[in-house]
């Protein structure tokens, strides 16, 4: 019951100088709504790369890279073989613990065009089979390469549902879906045949926002999907390299890469393209280990392969996914604390106002404080009716800062092409928590210091 006759004396208190408690509370809440704000991005911008990470292979993704022979290989270096095929064939037939293999020819050219239109492609790549697996591609419309279209190394190729939109129009901007099969398009100087498109990827936060967006424009008269033909207007051309509300939202980086994605045949690749270069050496060789707990043994045993075929020069070396991962780890804590320093000072900056604002109180009622203790209150009880008071000044401040983060992380969200921040509720309870022990700290000295007032002294006080 006295501790509840204490909260309703500080509300009391509060109340009699509104103005001058809201300014107080104002550094509370700054500080708790900034921490919030902070770990709502750090949240996103976690969850955003994590989901990255996973579309584009996952922690079972390793890439085989040249590199230079070691210092004491270096009278070898002119026999380094490089990346080949023949690479390839030893890691098929005695990687026990590879799932896949997936040799690649990069294209030098990175522009995709038809007509007028031109679309930057994020790789033009010959592949095989292994890629639609090793980098979790899956074709929507279409078909996949045939073994005759490698053989003969037809100009053929699959895209990007963003090379679709740069070169025939974005169906969120004409109303329909386009599907180009058959259409012929500009690699370099080469004439391929679009036999294949794969699915849009984005990620949950990216899907929910289109969806939401498509509902209101439910109302809107929309055409049924159908095959791009020459005779289409070129007014459907788009250069605005948006799928949906907002492109590369929640760890968009992957995605639009996946999106923006040409496969042609391998062979296609190195008898159109790099026989002109004189050179039979693959740029890529990405493996999948057989789940990612052997992946150790399955580097150590792709290793023992290579160094064979290489002739013993180690000319290569290993990429994994894991050390990406590790660094996204390190990244996101070295962000959440640089967050959690910043919020931390405002919620410091906060906390010296409360002290300010009960030393000033303190002076206002040493006469009130003398009263009480004359009439036998002790000094514990002033100490704890001080303390209770910076309390509630900055337990209010901190449930004002809770209300205001919502509205920061919706600012935030609106404007930012980034990852869609997300809050926690452990992120809340935290920061409430922090906030009441400032106002605890900073009412600990004018506590002490009322508790100690003569009460003769204080009575005589004007």
């Amino acid at each position: 019951m006295i501790l509840w006759n204490s909260i309703l004396v500080g509300f009391k208190q509060i109340w009699s100088y509104k103005f001058r408690s809201l300014l107080t509370m104002l550094g509370i809440t700054l500080g708790v709504s900034s921490l919030i704000a902070m770990s709502a991005m750090v949240n996103g911008m976690e969850n955003g790369m994590k989901e990255g990470l996973i579309a584009s292979g996952g922690l079972d993704k390793v890439v085989i890279n040249d590199q230079a022979v070691p210092a004491w290989q270096e009278h070898l270096a002119e026999m380094a073989p490089g990346r080949t095929m023949k690479d390839v064939d030893a890691l098929n037939a005695n990687g026990s613990l590879l799932k896949y293999v997936s040799p690649q020819i990069a294209i030098s050219s990175r522009y995709v065009t038809r007509g007028d239109n031109r679309s930057r492609a994020s790789e033009i790549t010959g592949v095989t089979d292994a890629a639609l697996e090793i980098d979790q591609h899956k074709v929507e419309f279409g078909r996949w390469f045939t073994e005759m279209d490698n053989e003969t190394a037809a100009p053929v190729c699959i895209i990007g549902s963003q090379i679709r939109d740069d070169l025939f129009g974005n169906p969120d901007i004409i109303g329909e879906e386009i599907i180009p099969l058959g259409e012929t398009v500009r690699i370099g100087s080469q004439l391929f045949t679009i036999v294949g498109m794969f699915q849009h990827y984005e990620s949950e936060v990216a899907r929910t926002e289109r969806l939401a967006q498509r509902a209101l424009e439910a109302t809107l008269p929309k055409g049924p999907a159908r095959a791009f033909t020459n005779a289409a207007p070129m007014m459907m051309r788009s250069n605005d390299r948006s799928w949906g509300p907002r492109r590369g939202r929640g760890g968009g980086w992957a995605f639009d890469r996946k999106n923006s994605t040409v496969y042609i045949p391998l062979k296609t690749a190195l008898v159109r393209f790099r026989m002109a270069e004189n050179s039979l050496k693959l740029d890529d060789i990405d493996i999948q280990v057989d789940g990612f707990e052997n992946l150790e043994p399955a580097l150590q045993q792709a290793r023992n392969i290579l160094m064979i075929t290489h002739n013993g020069i180690e000319d290569f070396t290993f990429n994994t996914q894991e050390t990406q991962s590790e660094t996204i780890e390190q990244a996101i804590q070295n962000t959440r604390m640089s967050g959690r320093l910043i919020a931390t000072i405002a919620l410091i900056v906060g906390g010296i106002g409360v002290m300010n604002i009960m030393l000033a109180s303190i002076s206002e009622r040493i006469r009130e404080i003398g009263l009480r203790k004359a009439m036998g209150a002790t000094n514990a009880a002033v100490f704890i009716q001080i303390i209770i008071e910076s309390l509630v000044l900055a337990t209010l401040g901190g449930l004002l800062g809770l209300a205001a983060s919502y509205g920061v992380v919706y600012v935030i969200d609106s404007v930012s092409t980034g990852n869609a921040p997300v809050i926690h509720a452990d992120a809340m309870i935290v920061s409430m928590i922090f906030a009441m022990v400032i106002g605890l700290i900073a009412g600990l000295y004018p506590a002490l210091k009322a508790a100690n007032l003569d009460p003769i002294q204080a009575l005589r006080y004007e």
